[in-house]
């Protein structure tokens, strides 16, 4: 199974990338749940208190994130591929990102978790950053 969303923020992709990859940022945009991001290739994710773990497999400053990313009620040993790609669109940015090997009976649950998990909460974490700046 795949999952693939396309996404506009109105915020640089530098400030997307920072979100995903800076712990501090991260828990700020779930509310305050408990991340740590080892922000290197190789590094480990922990994420919305221990939900999601994972490692980064690829970081491009700006341009994509690629990790090995789990649920924790998967099978043991079940890891899934997330990739977000970052491009400059107009005076914002787009994400188009996929998401392959996750288990079949999880496919909707997820689909929807990442609007409602990420894009929705990022956007309105974004939403005060400047357009060339950080996010807050």
């Amino acid at each position: 199974m795949h999952i693939h969303q396309d996404v506009s923020f109105e915020a640089t992709p530098e400030a997307i990338y920072d979100v995903l990859v800076s712990a501090a940022k991260f828990a700020k945009m779930t509310g305050g749940r408990k991340a740590t991001i080892t922000a290197k290739a190789g590094g480990a994710i922990s994420l919305f208190d221990g939900y999601i773990s994972g490692r980064n497999l690829e970081l491009v400053p700006g341009k994509r994130i690629v990790q090995a990313w789990r649920a924790k009620e998967w099978p043991e040993g079940v890891h899934s591929i997330v990739r977000f790609e970052l491009s400059k669109r107009g005076k914002g940015a787009a994400l188009a990102f996929d998401q392959i090997g996750h288990p079949e009976n999880h496919h909707d649950h997820l689909a929807e978790g990442w609007v409602k998990m990420y894009w929705e909460p990022m956007k309105a974490l974004l939403k005060g950053a400047p357009k060339g700046g950080e996010a807050a």
